[in-house]
């Protein structure tokens, strides 16, 4: 059967688009290296005419398809199982910016499309695409769709259910949804495209999207301010907006975070040696006129009060990129640390100074000595949470899985979520189960079974 399937394929999608042995190897392993596969084939098709074929000759034959974006995701969604029997469909060929219009202040990209290349092609028309992250320079707009990307600038902007106004989808029957509309209000019923954005390539193949795009910020001040604790962070927060009404980012950084970085990174400098918390603050706005006058109140306004001990203020936009290069680094900075677990979990924005107290006592109580990196998006109560192995123990006995489901139990008692902004994936499927409530749960299966009733779409990916 898989051999007919191939041949099938290859008069469709042309023989030079349907990989197989060695060439299918940079797409059966995650960026990370810790999910591997083995795919029937890799498909690169060049149009969404043959996304709508290959998905129906898929489908005829019974073999998985898994949408694969930059590869740039955390939790083993683009990467097919060990079977051999699933197909890896790329994006890739797909690259094309279709559209940018100024005065309406949208764009519309097919999926394979680099977010660095959006940004870039709203830039050259004056505006903006707010969507921001550290892989921008390889993912993918689908991929970014897939997961409901958020990136470092949602407390101004939203992720990408806030930023998409219309999807092109192939639907697992290999009809194409075409509701490419740039539309601001249409009130004709279900809003279609949510379906799509956050599913992981569940219930079909976005392959083009029509974005909102917004002014190009004239003004910009980096600010980093060493901050005695959590709880005077959020006082920070509120503080810097309501005194500015710009802050687009607020990024918050525990001491050991920081320390990773200067301690394994090259050539990075430690802004704020030997603060408790550095907070990054990053203001925007149309006009110059007042931006200054009013960050520099805030800052001397939230030193007076107590909320910060000291605030740098970038003067060049090099010193900016220094700023964010310590925040965008840290991943890579702890990684040589040894054995660690990593979470991505969101709570309201005002318990995030609990979740902090809580998941630091608890990491604690189970493993004395426990290095905490905490670091993340505070704005929008997101933090990347990570417990590392005390050091010099052995890495064999740090009980990570154990670890996890006590950061989920805290999360989850405090009303928040498993996953912030990297998805479920293959790597959160049956925590999901665990934590999601059981009515949400049964409607997803609903309408994946509606949807996708063989079981065709990244099957092993999500919902079970």
């Amino acid at each position: 059967m898989s051999a007919s399937a191939l041949h099938e394929l290859e008069g469709l999608i042309g023989a030079g688009q349907v990989l197989r042995g060695d060439a299918c190897a940079r797409y059966e392993t995650d960026e990370r290296g810790l999910f591997h596969g083995r795919a029937l084939a890799v498909l690169r098709p060049g149009s969404v005419a043959e996304v709508a074929a290959l998905v129906r000759c898929c489908v005829s034959h019974g073999i998985g398809i898994v949408p694969h974006g930059g590869n740039t995701g955390y939790c083993g969604g683009a990467t097919a199982d060990a079977s051999g029997t699933q197909a890896v469909v790329s994006l890739e060929r797909l690259n094309r910016v279709l559209t940018v219009d100024a005065d309406a202040h949208t764009m519309s990209v097919q999926a394979g499309v680099t977010l660095a290349a959006a940004q870039q092609a709203a830039s050259e028309h004056g505006r903006l695409l707010p969507l921001a992250m550290g892989s921008q320079g390889s993912c993918q707009i689908g991929g970014n769709l897939s997961t409901n990307a958020g990136g470092l600038a949602v407390l101004k902007y939203g992720t990408m259910r806030d930023l998409t106004l219309g999807l092109e989808v192939v639907l697992p029957d290999g009809r194409v949804l075409d509701r490419l509309s740039s539309l601001r209000k249409d009130n004709t019923g279900y809003d279609l495209k949510q379906l799509f954005i956050g599913a992981e390539g569940t219930l079909g193949v976005v392959t083009a999207a029509s974005l909102k795009l917004f002014p190009r910020p004239t003004a910009r001040e980096t600010v980093v301010l060493a901050v005695p604790d959590a709880h005077r962070a959020l006082a920070l927060l509120h503080r810097a907006k309501a005194g500015t009404g710009a802050v687009s980012a607020f990024e918050v950084m525990n001491r050991l975070s920081v320390d990773c970085v200067v301690k394994n990174i090259a050539n990075v400098r430690d802004p704020l040696p030997g603060a408790p918390m550095i907070v990054l603050i990053e203001f925007e706005a149309a006009h110059a006129q007042g931006l200054r006058d009013a960050v520099e109140e805030t800052l001397a306004a939230a030193i007076e009060a107590g909320e910060a001990q000291t605030a740098l203020i970038a003067e060049n936009a090099s010193q900016a990129r220094d700023f964010w290069a310590v925040r965008e680094l840290i991943s890579a900075g702890h990684k040589p640390e040894g054995a660690q677990v990593n979470h991505d979990v969101s709570v309201p924005v005002s318990k995030t100074p609990d979740f902090l107290a809580r998941a630091n006592a608890a990491m604690e109580a189970r493993v004395p000595g426990v290095r905490i990196v905490a670091f993340g998006h505070m704005g929008d109560g997101n933090f990347h949470y990570t417990a590392m192995q005390p050091q010099g123990a052995d890495p064999a006995a740090f009980p990570g899985a154990a670890l996890t489901q006590t950061v989920y139990e805290i999360a989850t008692a405090l009303d928040g979520s498993i996953s912030a902004e990297h998805g479920i994936g293959v790597a959160r499927r049956a925590d999901l189960t665990r934590f999601k409530d059981a009515e949400s749960l049964a409607l997803m299966r609903t309408l994946k079974r509606a949807l996708d009733p063989h079981r065709v779409f990244n099957p092993r990916a999500l919902i079970d």
